[in-house]
């Protein structure tokens, strides 16, 4: 099987021949290098600052027929016999998301072309098409994915046919948000390969670090990023403070996703995945709680053809073609709305109930009889202030508003000792399994009380995901615990971010998602002293799409 796979979502005009049998399509480790991928590209190289969409078209409009032309003569190369059947059997294109002007060229190049040979058609979300590369050259079965590209920062995992944002940038991507701060200072695009070179040669520096939950935000770090270099801090500094900052924020939000859904699998996507620091934290950390790491070479990380081909053909084998007048691009195509038709592996399997000894995504956690201890050890991932920082802020937070949430009548453990400079909390022992272990519509409606009522006393709760609820028998039976993201706040985004993190992660947890996440939303509008702005503003987010 041939495919020709045409990628153009933004900057790299591109396109590729995947060459490969049918044993290589059912098993991905078959396919132990990308020799079987002729890739072409022609990159756009703005002038000066970041990408700009009309030039970004004008110049697909150029390279695309002149790539897709050299990858056909490739494919002519190696078909047999041209000459009684085309050398292609697929046509496969990026149709979202990307700038919808590059986006539509490359569609209308697609069609030609299956027009052309009268061949199927076939179209790729491009952030899925990062995932499934990683997947096919590593042989996992069903990992967590990791995307960092210039638009996009979301974590990814398969469940019930598609692939869930288990958590995303609530702002930007992490390659705008690096090319913000080198535009800032005078340096052309890419920025990302400058920041990295500066770092080398820099001394770390504090910068904001957010995460909520599994979603995080850049806005805040590059302003921060950009006042220090005005008030006179040595740009190599504040690059080292950035990469140490933003790619500790991704390399925590994928520990929290591998530790809710137990996957021990994960793959690197994207174009900001050729930086060696954030390849060096992920393997670290994927090393230090025993998973295995994979992250494609660099031809497979930044946009490419050869991503799309290789999803393309499997999408092709799997009968997921698409008609011409069914072939529009979609510039706002999120990867949670693609119905996987190809075989994607499947979730962990859990085996309920507690463990002497749980790893959690930040925290060692044992259970002594009527106690738990649990101890924030270092992430020798992080730099070591950072994580000096981050482990006893978190500690103190967690003791104060587990805490502040009993005095409102929320059901949390009681707290036997604190030791902040150890990272380390001695609790009661609440409940008998976690949330995702004995989800239920009544259980989870009391999870969405619990939340209006902090709320309403002025906290968020951080990261109320169902491995951070604890339920046990009795009335109510439901405690939350793990407030070390937590922080006090009335602001509405803040408080609808809450909810956020609990549909995601029953998104990535059960199958019934959506049944469960009505009833967290009802309990909330009911239990709430406030109107409702809170999920009005919920509803928004959700909407946003935000890392498009």
């Amino acid at each position: 099987m041939r495919v020709l796979g045409i990628e153009g979502t933004a900057w790299a005009a591109s396109a590729a021949i995947f060459e490969a049998d049918e044993s290589e399509l059912r098993d991905p480790s078959a396919a132990a290098s990308g020799d079987h991928v002729f890739i072409e590209t022609d990159a756009y190289q703005p002038d000066s600052g970041g990408i700009h969409p009309r030039e970004a078209a004008e110049h697909m409009g150029e390279a695309i027929p002149k790539v897709v032309e050299r990858a056909l003569d490739h494919a002519r190369e190696r078909a047999p016999d041209t000459e009684t059947g085309p050398p292609i059997d697929a046509v496969a294109f990026s149709r979202g998301p990307g700038l919808g002007p590059c986006l539509r060229i490359v569609g209308t190049a697609a069609r030609a072309v299956a027009q052309r040979f009268d061949v199927a058609l076939v179209g790729v979300n491009h952030m899925v098409a990062h995932l499934e590369v990683g997947r096919y050259f590593s042989g996992f079965s069903s990992p967590i994915c990791l995307n960092a590209s210039g638009a996009n920062a979301h974590v990814l995992g398969y469940r019930s046919g598609r692939y869930r944002v288990l958590g995303e940038t609530m702002d930007t991507g992490v390659g705008n948000a690096i090319d913000k701060f080198t535009r800032h200072v005078g340096w052309s695009h890419p920025g990302g390969p400058k920041v990295e070179d500066h770092a080398t040669r820099g001394t770390y520096v504090d910068l904001p670090y957010v995460v909520k939950g599994m979603d995080f935000s850049f806005s805040g770090i590059m302003s921060a990023a950009k006042q220090a270099t005005d008030r006179g801090t040595p740009v190599e500094d504040v690059c080292r403070g950035l990469e140490e900052t933003i790619f500790a924020m991704l390399t925590e939000v994928a520990e929290r996703a591998l530790s809710l859904t137990d996957a021990d699998e994960l793959v690197l996507g994207g174009g900001v995945g050729q930086n060696e620091r954030l390849r060096s934290m992920l393997a670290e950390m994927c090393t230090q709680r025993g998973a295995e790491f994979y992250a494609p070479e660099p031809r497979f990380l930044r946009d490419n053809a050869g991503m799309i081909a290789i999803l393309g053909a499997r999408m092709y084998a799997a009968g997921d073609t698409l008609s011409i007048p069914d072939s529009g691009i979609d510039s706002d195509f999120r990867p949670d709305q693609v119905e996987v038709t190809w075989d994607a592996g499947e979730p962990v399997a859990r085996v309920g109930g507690d463990a002497d000894e749980i790893q959690g995504a930040e925290a060692l956690v044992r259970f002594e009889g009527d106690r738990v201890i649990k101890e924030r050890r270092p992430r020798s991932y992080r730099h070591p202030k950072l994580d000096e920082r981050l482990r006893s802020e978190r500690t103190r937070q967690e003791a104060r508003l587990t805490s502040e949430a009993r005095r409102h009548g929320v059901p949390t453990p009681v707290i036997h000792d604190v030791d902040p400079r150890d990272a380390r909390i001695v609790f009661q022992r609440v409940g008998d399994r976690e949330l995702r272990d004995g989800l239920t519509e009544e259980r989870v409606r009391a999870v969405g009380r619990q939340l209006a009522a902090i709320h309403d006393a002025g906290f968020v709760h951080g990261d109320p995901t169902t491995r951070n609820v604890r339920v046990g028998a009795g009335d109510p039976g439901v405690f939350l615990i793990d407030f070390g993201l937590g922080y006090y706040t009335r602001d509405t985004e803040d408080h609808a971010m809450d909810l956020h993190v609990l549909d995601q992660s029953l998104a990535g947890t059960t199958d019934d998602a959506e049944r469960l996440r009505a009833a967290v939303a009802d309990a909330y509008r009911t239990a709430s002293e406030r109107d409702d702005t809170v999920l009005d503003r919920l509803d928004a987010i959700e909407d946003r799409g935000r890392y498009q």
